[in-house]
């Protein structure tokens, strides 16, 4: 088995690790174009982590800015085998209140301005997003958020908007009926490039509001979102340091198969393939086209 090493993306309120040992910050280049930040390496408990702040530092990307393909790019030549997103989101659940982490096992996308493919002319992959979420991740941070007496709650739908802007009362109200959990503006096309990069994903969704449906919250405001973002923070950081000191030393399989989502994604007759998209696709799939 490879060597299991722990990726983290930081979203909103996130930009550093602390209690990482022997940090060291890495500037890695991609053909995708330029990541959030360079990555900081080292290791907690004595497993390896590789951390990216997805809003940079100072918070200087809004989530259309963000070059998700060279993030996932530069996780995967940094070798992370999982990838755990902190997320901030809203909620749609009464049984959802502000400071609730969320472990989601669904997500829906109606963001519209991002690239959402490694692949596509030149080299065409279909993978599958029927399960985008690691089953077995998902029991690793239960665990952690348990021990750590974190209030959780397992499954659940997000759905991703565009943003920037936060939602119209009829767009919240809209996916409140769908019966989704949460919102946000970051996970997807993340979790889609993971699966196509073959990396192991899944989502800690904190909530920070109830969105504008609520009839105690009838507007969401930065201000607001702040104050909530400080503690889920703080709470994220305690989940992640627990997560590591009992994480696998050693990759496992995943249950859904992200980590070989590429086995019978690709398309495209080897004598049709386009030379330069290969070339920039050597990291996310140099596995299945070096076979």
């Amino acid at each position: 088995m490879a060597e299991a090493v722990l990726g983290i993306i930081g979203g909103s309120g996130i930009y550093d690790l602390p209690g990482l040992e022997n940090a060291r910050e890495e500037a890695i280049q991609s053909p995708w174009g330029e990541p959030s930040a360079p990555v900081r390496r080292g290791r907690i408990a004595g497993l390896p982590i590789v951390f990216l702040p997805r809003h940079d530092r100072g918070h200087r990307l809004s989530p259309s800015d963000i070059n998700y393909r060279a993030n996932i790019d530069v996780l995967k030549r940094a070798g992370v085998t999982d990838l755990i997103s902190l997320s901030a989101c809203g909620s749609f659940r009464e049984d959802l209140p502000p400071g609730t982490f969320v472990l989601v096992d669904q997500f829906v996308d109606r963001t519209h301005k991002r690239e959402s493919s490694f692949f596509g002319r030149g080299c065409v992959a279909h993978v599958s997003m029927a399960h985008p979420v690691s089953p077995r991740l998902l029991l690793h941070l239960a665990a952690a958020a348990e021990a750590e007496g974190i209030a959780i709650a397992r499954g659940g739908t997000y759905v991703c908007m565009e943003g920037p802007q936060f939602s119209s009362y009829a767009e919240s109200m809209t996916y409140k009926n769908l019966g989704y959990s949460v919102i946000g503006m970051t996970n997807m096309p993340e979790a889609k490039l993971a699966r196509e990069a073959e990396i192991c994903y899944a989502t800690v969704a904190m909530v920070t509001d109830f969105d504008c449906w609520h009839p105690g919250h009838d507007a969401v405001s930065v201000q607001d979102i702040i104050k909530v973002l400080t503690a889920n923070a703080d709470q994220a950081k305690a989940l992640v340091a627990r997560l590591a000191g009992e994480f696998p030393r050693e990759h496992e399989p995943c249950p859904v198969g992200s980590d070989r989502a590429l086995d019978t994604a690709l398309i495209t007759a080897p004598e049709a393939r386009d030379p330069e998209l290969l070339k920039k696709l050597d990291a996310v799939a140099g596995r299945i086209l070096r076979a």
